[in-house]
């Protein structure tokens, strides 16, 4: 089953005004003080403004900068780089597609061993997804990817 996904008026409406700023605004919440930095939580990361998928738990991993990081986005159309020149410096901006919103930064100082890329994005971008509620919430087809991670922490566990 294949969803369509946009910004639409109702969806900028529900916003928090530090979601507003960030998204719409392309502003950057505090390090270390934003909902996600520190999630360890099974599931899918999208877009706060749309619902699209952005990133999976599955490739989250600890960057110590304060801010959910990622390898890679569940779909590389799901996001758009852009060359970001503010701050006196350039960057590569990510925005998701289907709607625009402005999510963080990518560099290129992730793990050497999954592409050395670092998706350094902001929670107030973000909502969470956990993975008892993909079926309830529409996206059912991303459970796979954890019950394999799953089913691989339990054949560790029972060889032990």
């Amino acid at each position: 089953m294949s969803r369509s996904y946009a910004k639409d008026p109702k969806a900028l409406d529900r916003l928090t005004p530090e979601q507003y700023r960030v998204t719409q605004k392309d502003g950057t919440e505090r390090a270390f003080d934003n909902e996600y930095w520190d999630n360890h939580e099974p599931g899918l990361y999208v877009d706060v403004v749309t619902g699209e998928p952005l990133f999976s738990s599955a490739d989250k991993f600890e960057s110590h900068s304060g801010w959910p990081s990622f390898t890679r986005p569940v779909d590389a159309s799901s996001v758009v780089e852009k060359r970001d020149f503010s701050h006196l410096m350039v960057r590569t901006e990510v925005r998701s597609a289907a709607g625009d919103s402005h999510l963080g930064h990518l560099f290129k100082d992730g793990p050497k061993d999954q592409g050395g890329l670092r998706y350094c994005m902001n929670s107030a971008s973000l909502r969470f997804v956990p993975v008892d509620r993909l079926e309830a919430e529409g996206y059912g087809e991303y459970r796979a990817q954890f019950e394999t991670e799953n089913d691989h922490s339990a054949d560790e566990g029972a060889q032990k």
